[in-house]
């Protein structure tokens, strides 16, 4: 027997479920609360999603998600040029913005090498990043990548193939626990870690 009344909001229910933490119960408690507010709310929240979806794009130069081809941090006069962050995804990119004390760029990798999952080096935006560190003028390139062994897998791999370009490349401090994604760690604890930056010459070691 059909736990809903309606064929349409068991639809609903099955494909808001399919959201990363959302079980059918919150599913539905969303799918309720959606068919409780105006038609304007459902149709722009709809038009919201669809759009997003169709017209979102990837940065060119740091591969961040964007409404244009180059994203407003790239965009702005006011950022650092010379100094470049490197991390996992958009989340992470977020979660640093959010301190407030960083005012460099960005290059989004996209992933971590994560052999057991069969992400390799050519499935991020590794590439991309050392022709970044060959064609602009950059100073220092601060990994800020998840503090566990897939993150440090990726660091050092990232390292070996900066050297040869004698920049500065450093690691945001450890004051994010070993095994935390950026975004959960709170925001006094990652933008201290941001400043206190370290060598990462000798954590490669």
């Amino acid at each position: 027997m059909n736990e809903y009344s309606s064929k349409l909001l068991e639809a609903t229910v099955h494909e808001l479920s399919r959201l990363p933490g959302i079980g059918k119960k919150t599913a539905l408690r969303l799918a309720l609360h959606i068919l409780r507010e105006d038609a304007v709310y459902a149709r722009n929240l709809g038009n919201a999603l669809i759009r997003m979806r169709e017209e979102i794009v990837f940065c060119k130069k740091c591969n961040n998600i964007s409404d244009n081809d180059f994203c407003e941090i790239c965009t702005n006069s006011k950022r650092d040029e010379q100094t470049v962050c490197v991390v996992e995804d958009t989340r992470d990119v977020l979660a640093i913005e959010n301190t407030g004390q960083f005012n460099g760029l960005y290059h989004v990798l996209g992933g971590i090498i994560n052999p057991i999952e069969g992400i390799g080096p050519s499935d991020i935006q590794v590439k991309h990043l050392v022709e970044r560190v060959n064609t602009e003028e950059i100073r220092e390139i601060i990994l800020a990548l998840p503090a566990t062994v897939e993150g440090d897998t990726t660091g050092f791999y990232i390292f070996k193939l900066l050297k040869p370009f004698e920049i500065k490349i450093t690691t945001i401090a450890r004051g994010v626990a070993v095994g935390n994604e950026l975004e959960y760690t709170d925001e006094i604890t990652l933008g201290r870690s941001i400043i206190n930056r370290l060598p990462f010459e000798g954590m490669a070691e």
